[in-house]
This record gives structure tokens, C-alpha cells and sequence, in this order.
């Protein structure tokens, strides 16, 4: 019998005819450009490259285009909006030219969704953008912006990591896929979460928090007692499975290690979770079931919140058009599989899955253990069971999200690394491609048992930037010694801290853009990349109505 998952899988995979060339047997394919990935920033890099008169190729590891922003995260994480320029701008009118039609309301009236956002409306109809969006709509434009540019997308290619690359006096002259595919071009991008063909291209790049000492930061490294959102215990609460027990061992999840001192460097790397799009629609509701692998006694620590009376568990429950939520972590043990991730960015494929499997199975355990579980609260279980998953999002996963969100793995360290210098504007940015305004953001990196018994969570870091602050091209590309023909704009050059406000989704498009820009220019004065006159790339970038400094001069 044919799963529904996997029937709709095919149907989709129809539907996608316009931007997946027909299998001709053909293995060697050649561009002026090839983009690695199918996070947004590949796709506004393809779409700009191609604006560009450049031949490209999108080698997508993904079938659904749009990484973050098509999987769940559509309450945006954007700062400062009016610094969000270019084709991400434009990603954002397109949201709103879709809710602007009586169609796109289809569980809820238009007069029925609120117009809260962060800092500006979700909708902002002077300036006919809008920032909150659900993930279909998210896939759609990007799937639109691959048809009506005609771009040539392979999915579900995966880079030979360890013998995919073929580089000669310091370019990458082509890559290949374990399909057998082999892709060649003047200039490529690496526009993965991962950073794999970075990593393949043997560039330098940095995993985990460097100590303060090391680029002059304060919110760098360990930082133990430090507190800046509510994702703290802020209360004793026993780490050991038989509470006062030592000799019982320690819950799950809890490191039995004190962490060093704070500013202290590890290679340690903040939490990854699902961003699940729920809805309290019973029509349109998929109950929490129980997943594979389920162990409830995971789920302890949470009990013994819930005992000391914490109650916010759907403050973060963002809504998004048509009933339904964002859901991010939230509290003391949330979504965030805190821990769990370290060896992720340098593991084999295999154990990537075995990853994000694990992580999938604790984020399903959670919601059906909080449904079901008899320990936990009647007042909010009766209320979690209101909630499901969307039954009309990713219709080809049963509801579940595609990508897990990799909120940090590999970081180039380039000919400039981005730093809490630049964010907290201390420091005149050289060579501006794009801007940030996020805080300076760091999600829990460990959770361990204090000296004085107690269980405790570190590494959540919240530091507002005080205003925009420019990207340096120069964090875009490599070292020129080590690779010439290649541009980083996911996993660019920065400390991680410093990452932390840079890592959003519009951001990414915005530098994907710049990137495909910068790629241009070096194909057409047949340069490296390192070699592309700024004054040249800024004249065209405003052009593209991308913003570089607060008053674009």
C-alpha cells in the first residue's frame, strides 16, 4: 500500500518540472556560477546572478526551497525592517501581495489576524510589505522566483564531501554529487547552513565559541549565570533521576561537567529545534502522536518545572496568518534539544540524519508527552490539546516541518571576521555588502549541574544592537591564499556571538544577493573574487536598491 506522504511526495515533485531539468542521462554540467544549497540566500543568488546575464545552477541538497523561511520560521526575525532592501525586500512584498487577496484567508478572516510584529506591524501597508508569513506561502515565492527566472535547480544533490572537489592553483574549477553529477563554473557559493563545500575547498573556518580574548568581546565564550531571556531555571530544581540521589545519575540531558570559566572558548554550539507550524483549527488539526523512540523519563526535568509552578509554556506560541502559531523554545526545557548538536557540522551524512532524527523524536516526544503525560499540569495540558500540527503544511511530511534549524555550525574565518564590535557599533565597517540589526543572539549551548547541586542551562545570550550595522564584503569571501573563486554569505566570516545577530533570513537573502553580484563583476574583469573594485559592486548594489549604510551614501 502507497503512504499518503509519499504519494504526495511524487505529485509535488511534478510540479516541479519548471525548475528541475529532465534526467537526460547527462552527468557534466557547466555555468558561469554554481550555488550550492537551497536556503534563501542560494535562491536570491541565483535570481540576481541570472538578472546578471550569468549562466547559473542551483545544486540543492533540499526537494523544498527556502530553508528556514519555507520551515516553519515565519514570525521573521528582521531588527531593523527598514534596512531590508533588494530581493529580500522583495520577498516580503510578495507576502504581502499574497495575504492581500481574499483566498489566502482561508481558516480565518483577514479582520480576525492581529497586526503584531516586532518593533513594526506584521503588515506594514505603507511601505506593502508584510513580515509574518505560513511556510507555503514561503516555498511558493521562492518556487515563483525560480520559474519566472528561469532557473536550472537540481534537488536532492549532495556533495561528494570528501572527493567532490576539483581545485587547481587555488580555484575550484568543478564539484560533484554523490549522484555522479558533476558541476563546473568560473565562481561558486556556498550558500548551505552547513558550509559543506566550504569545508570541502579546505578554507578555514572556526566551530564553537571562541574565547573573548581571542577578537576583543564580552558576550563570547562560556558564560555561565548570565541570563538575558527567560530560558533560565530560576529555581533550585534536582539534576539526578532519583531527586537527592547522586549515586542514581543524572537526567537526561544534563552534563555531569562544570563549565570552565566565563570568556572561556569550547566547541560547543548553541541548540537546534524544529520550528513546528501548530494550528488550534480542528479542522485543519493533526493531533500530537507518539513518535518513534518515545522515553517519557526524558521528559522528568520538565515535571519538576512544572512543580515549582512555571506556567508560560505558549509564550511563544507566535501567531501566523490562518490560526496558526511559529512556535519557538521557550522557558527553562522547551524545543531546544539543548547539547545534542556538537559533532553535527563535521559529521558524515549518515550521522547527520541520526541527528536530526534524534532531535525530531525529542521536539514529537515532548508535544505528545505534554498532551498526554499525567504530570503534567490539567489547566495547560487541557489547553496544549487544542493544538496540533497544520494538516495543510508540509502535506508530504505529515505536518513536520522539513529542515531542522541549524542555528549555527561552520563559520568561515575569512580576510574579515564579523565581531561584537561590529554589531554593538563600535567599529566603522569597511566595505559594506549588506546590513544586520538583530541582537547579539545565542540559544543555550549546555546544560550542567552548578557547584552548588543544582541543574542550570548556559550559553542564552540577548544583547540589543543599538542601531544597524554593515556587513563587510570582505567577511563574504575566503582568504585569497586559500580558495579564488568562492563566496560564503551563510556561513560567513564572523565569531559567534557576532553570528548570532547576523544568522536571520533576510539577512542571508540580502548577502546571497550581494554575493551573486560580487560573483558577476569577478567573471566579467576575470578576477578572484578578493580583487572586485568595492566602488564598482556598491554603484551596482544600490542599484538593486539594497541598503548599505543607514543613510545608503
Amino acid at each position: 500500500m502507497i503512504r499518503i506522504g509519499t504519494l504526495l511526495t511524487f505529485l509535488l515533485l511534478t510540479l516541479f518540472w519548471q525548475g528541475s531539468p529532465a534526467n537526460t542521462g547527462q552527468k557534466n554540467y557547466t555555468a558561469d556560477i554554481i550555488i550550492y544549497g537551497g536556503t534563501p540566500a542560494a535562491i536570491t543568488a541565483a535570481v540576481q546572478a541570472s538578472k546578471m546575464g550569468k549562466k547559473v545552477i542551483v545544486v540543492s541538497p533540499d526537494l523544498h526551497l527556502g530553508g528556514m523561511s519555507s520551515s516553519g520560521l515565519g514570525f521573521t526575525d528582521t531588527g531593523n525592517k527598514s534596512v531590508i532592501g533588494g530581493l529580500a525586500r522583495e520577498f516580503y512584498h510578495r507576502v504581502y501581495l499574497h495575504y492581500s487577496r481574499d483566498s489566502a484567508w482561508v481558516w480565518q478572516k483577514r479582520s480576525e489576524y492581529g497586526n503584531k510584529g516586532q518593533g513594526t506591524p506584521a503588515i506594514d501597508g505603507a511601505d506593502r510589505t508584510m513580515w509574518i508569513f505560513e511556510p507555503h506561502v514561503a516555498e511558493r515565492i521562492m518556487e515563483d522566483f525560480v520559474r519566472e527566472n528561469k532557473l536550472v535547480v537540481y534537488r536532492n544533490e549532495w556533495l561528494d564531501r570528501k572527493n567532490g572537489l576539483i581545485m587547481k592553483d587555488g580555484n575550484i574549477k568543478s564539484m560533484s554529487t554523490l549522484s555522479g553529477k558533476k558541476f563546473s563554473a568560473k565562481v561558486f557559493i556556498d550558500a548551505t547552513y552547513e558550509g559543506d563545500l566550504m569545508a570541502a575547498a579546505k578554507v578555514s573556518y572556526h566551530i564553537g565559541r571562541e574565547a573573548n580574548s581571542q577578537y576583543g568581546e564580552q558576550w563570547n565564550g562560556v558564560q555561565k549565570g548570565v541570563f538575558q531571556h527567560d530560558h533560565h531555571f530560576k529555581a533550585a530544581v534536582d539534576p539526578y533521576r532519583i531527586a537527592g540521589d547522586k549515586s542514581s545519575g543524572l537526567l537526561a540531558g544534563i552534563s555531569g561537567d562544570l563549565p570552565p570559566e566565563n570568556g572561556t572558548a569550547d566547541a560547543k554550539l548553541q541548540a537546534y529545534c524544529y520550528r513546528m507550524c501548530l494550528t488550534d483549527k480542528p479542522d485543519n488539526r493533526i493531533a500530537f502522536s507518539k513518535p518513534d523512540n518515545y522515553q517519557p523519563e526524558h521528559y522528568e526535568l520538565l515535571t519538576r518545572v512544572f512543580r515549582q509552578g512555571w506556567r508560560d509554556l505558549f509564550n511563544k506560541y507566535d501567531a501566523i496568518p490562518n490560526r496558526k502559531t511559529d512556535v519557538n523554545n521557550h522557558g527553562p526545557f522547551s524545543t531546544d534539544f539543548i547539547g545534542m548538536n556538537y559533532d553535527y557540522p563535521e559529521a558524515s551524512y549518515e550521522r547527520r540524519r541520526e541527528i536530526v532524527k534524534a532531535h525530531e523524536d525529542y521536539q514529537k516526544g515532548l508535544m505528545y508527552f505534554m498532551a498526554n503525560d499525567a504530570s503534567v499540569p490539567s489547566d495547560l495540558q487541557k489547553k496544549l490539546q487544542q493544538w496540533g500540527l497544520s494538516k495543510d503544511e508540509f502535506r508530504d511530511n505529515e505536518g513536520w516541518p522539513y529542515q531542522l534549524y541549524i542555528r549555527e555550525a561552520r563559520r568561515m574565518v575569512g580576510g574579515y571576521v564579523v565581531t561584537e564590535s561590529d554589531v554593538l557599533g563600535k567599529k566603522t565597517v569597511p566595505h559594506p555588502v549588506g546590513m544586520g540589526s538583530y541582537a547579539l543572539d545565542s540559544h543555550n549551548v549546555q546544560r550542567y549541574v552548578t557547584a552548588e547541586g543544582y541543574v542550570q542551562n548556559e550559553g542564552d545570550i540577548g544583547v540589543k544592537a543599538p542601531r544597524p550595522y554593515g556587513i563587510s564584503y570582505e567577511a563574504l569571501v575566503p582568504g585569497k591564499e586559500e580558495c579564488k573563486n568562492l563566496l560564503v554569505p551563510v556561513c560567513l566570516s564572523a565569531s559567534h556571538i557576532a553570528y548570532g545577530s547576523v544568522r536571520m533570513e533576510p539577512v542571508f537573502m540580502i548577502l546571497g544577493e550581494s554575493a551573486a553580484t560580487a560573483a558577476s563583476l569577478a567573471i566579467d574583469g576575470r578576477i578572484p573574487v578578493h580583487e572586485v573594485k568595492y566602488e564598482l559592486l556598491k554603484e551596482l548594489l544600490l542599484k538593486q536598491k539594497q541598503q548599505l549604510t543607514l543613510l545608503n551614501e
